[in-house]
């Protein structure tokens, strides 16, 4: 099931990226050092609106902020993952540009208050997932 969302994923981001397709007015340049960050977030039960809430209030803000670029956000269709999972991908000049980005962000001490805020409940993940991607030397990303 996960390698089928990953395939569809990929596939629209292949597709998103030859068409030049614009996200939040910015623009997915491809680079042949470019890289991209799938993520995946399993949210605790019951705490997927509250972490879909801090992604669309501040994270994707956040992470703009510190050099990240939002290339998408999914929620899966149905069961397993769709009542307790958040795919995005995020895309870097480089994969040091991508350590520096992260190092920043969670440093950053507006994050800090928001996390804390958002799980003065409970947390709201039980499992982070995150794998960093090359574009094959066909993909369109490239």
């Amino acid at each position: 099931m996960k390698l089928r969302i990953v395939v569809t994923i990929l596939c629209a981001l292949g597709v998103g990226v030859s068409l030049g397709w614009y996200m939040r007015g910015t623009r997915v340049e491809a680079a042949s050092n470019r890289v991209y960050e799938l993520r995946t977030y399993t949210s605790a039960e019951g705490k997927l609106p509250e972490l879909l809430a801090r992604f669309r209030d501040h994270t994707v803000k956040l992470f703009e902020k510190h050099g990240m670029t939002n290339v998408g956000y999914w929620v899966p269709q149905a069961e397993p993952g769709h009542s307790n999972t958040l795919i995005y991908m995020l895309s870097f000049p480089s994969k040091e540009a991508a350590d520096k980005s992260w190092a920043a962000f969670r440093a950053d001490p507006e994050w800090t208050k928001v996390r804390t805020e958002s799980e003065v409940n409970g947390r709201l993940t039980t499992r982070v997932e995150s794998v960093f991607l090359d574009p094959a030397d066909f993909s369109p990303a490239r």
